[in-house]
């Protein structure tokens, strides 16, 4: 899997019907790999953030050190940030939103709409100034790319997840060589 999250651009506009669902505009191996001036280039003033297996290991009230740093930095950025996540563990989203100071939205689970809406609404922020950064590809990418925000797909923290995602990840690996020709590696940060 880290061979495909070495940091891709999406030649998106080449992609043809159904693929482009799901072409993320980028990967990633980790959120770490993104910094605050990355996204300014990219004029992103807010990021609509997944959280498990992208900022914390599934199940997981643990955030690795290097994220809150990066988390951080983000802050010093003024990059705005909110989870958007589809956790049926609202008790540990409340706290870990707490804990990190980080707004969370609740609503119609990703791939669906309402819950990036009601993100954008809360962090004030138009989807061309917005980010969605998730490690799925049939949840956070598609959602993103449904509602025309910038997709960066990053590669899980952990191998441990739902078994409903697992079987998903099968498609997922399907689809990854699919977009292989449309790729592009990248080193800027």
């Amino acid at each position: 899997m880290s061979q495909f999250f070495d940091r891709q651009r999406y030649r998106k506009s080449e992609v043809q019907g159904w693929l482009r669902s799901f072409c993320p505009d980028e990967t990633v191996s980790s959120v770490v790999d993104i910094s605050p001036e990355h996204l300014q280039a990219k004029n992103i003033r807010a990021l609509l953030l997944d959280l498990d297996n992208t900022i914390t290991p599934w199940k997981s009230y643990e955030v690795p050190q290097p994220i809150r740093v990066w988390l951080q930095s983000l802050r010093e950025a003024g990059i705005h940030m909110c989870f958007v996540s589809n956790t049926r563990r609202i008790k540990r989203l409340k706290w870990l939103s707490a804990h990190l100071e980080i707004p969370y939205v609740l609503g119609p689970m990703k791939p669906r709409r309402g819950l990036l809406i009601r993100a954008l609404n809360h962090l004030n922020v138009e989807p061309e100034h917005a980010a969605i950064i998730g490690d799925q590809m049939f949840t956070d990418v598609w959602g993103g790319n449904r509602m025309q925000i910038y997709t960066i797909w990053v590669q899980p923290l952990n191998s441990r997840e739902f078994i409903g995602t697992k079987v998903s990840r099968m498609a997922e690996k399907w689809i990854r060589r699919k977009l292989k020709p449309y790729g592009e590696s990248h080193s800027d940060s």
